[in-house]
């Protein structure tokens, strides 16, 4: 079987099994088998695909290759699959022990990183830290700290660090702390910035999730309580205590969310609160200020 065979093997049976993207997924899935097979993290680009593709595919990638298929024909997540996803235009890496980082996100970060130069940022509920370390690498703040519930997403997001000040000098500048606990649990000193991405579907809504969410996904990711506000309740009634006077708090929500969140806000004694919305026009990020005058 030539490469080009096999590509066209992959999209078929994707399409056949009704993967979304069918052909995007057999294209990833086939670069990572010659990126693993090589050993050295080298990537396989198209230009390398259409100068090879006469080529007999060797027997070890065909069977690697297949053996992918049948996992996104499972509707496995093709980033659980090859390992890794692209997100503000950093590469991370992901595991099932982490959300998938989503481009949603990005507006997020877009908001928080060109206030963050110098400053003391908090990232709770970081996962992969997507958002801790994007922030980290785009706006240089003077420290980071990124917190989960779950050991093994921190580890992670350890990994991604890690990897990311590697390859981002800037990032090697930054005090940067990882931490285990719920929420604010082991949480020491106060912030400028609080950031999250927290649970935020309702608990009844996560059996409707496509598969590739509902069955792979942590659910502690994702389960929000019953109405989907129960992280934040929790995070906009702590924060104050953990941010310092005019400090400021984001938090990403659901498309549907943005007016709920920012009145939870102002409950608590945020100023300025202020809704987002993604590319799409949905709600996607709300932000308050605390008030000016507090002694630390």
């Amino acid at each position: 079987m030539t490469i080009e065979h096999a590509l066209e093997w992959g999209k078929e049976e994707l399409y056949k099994s009704g993967v979304p993207e069918s052909e995007l997924s057999a294209w990833y899935l086939l670069q990572s088998c010659f990126r693993r097979a090589g050993g050295t993290g080298q990537t396989f680009s198209r230009s390398d695909y259409f100068l090879k593709k006469k080529e007999e595919i060797l027997p070890d990638q065909k069977k690697r290759y297949e053996l992918l298929v049948e996992k996104r024909k499972q509707r496995m997540p093709l980033e659980y699959i090859i390992g890794y996803t692209e997100f503000m235009g950093l590469t991370f890496s992901v595991d099932e022990n982490v959300l998938i980082p989503r481009q949603d996100t990005e507006t997020l970060v877009e908001a928080v990183y060109p206030l963050c130069k110098g400053k003391r940022v908090l990232d709770l509920c970081t996962g992969s830290g997507c958002i801790g370390l994007s922030i980290g690498v785009l706006g240089a703040p003077a420290s980071l700290v990124l917190s989960d519930i779950s050991a093994a997403a921190l580890r992670v997001a350890e990994q991604n660090g890690r990897q990311l000040a590697a390859e981002e000098s800037g990032l090697r500048s930054i005090q940067m702390e990882f931490v285990c606990g719920d929420l604010f649990e082991n949480i020491k000193g106060v912030f400028d910035i609080i950031v999250s991405n927290p649970p935020y579907i309702e608990s009844g809504g996560i059996s409707g999730l496509m598969p590739e969410v509902g069955m792979y996904e942590p659910i502690t990711a994702l389960d929000g309580g019953g109405d989907g506000l129960d992280f934040y309740r929790r995070i906009i009634g702590s924060s104050p205590s953990y941010l310092c006077g005019g400090g400021m708090l984001y938090v990403e929500t659901g498309y549907n969310q943005g007016e709920s969140v920012a009145a939870l806000m102002r409950e608590h004694g945020f100023e300025q609160t202020k809704i987002r919305k993604d590319l799409a026009g949905n709600d996607r990020v709300v932000s308050g200020r605390t008030v000016a005058e507090r002694k630390d």
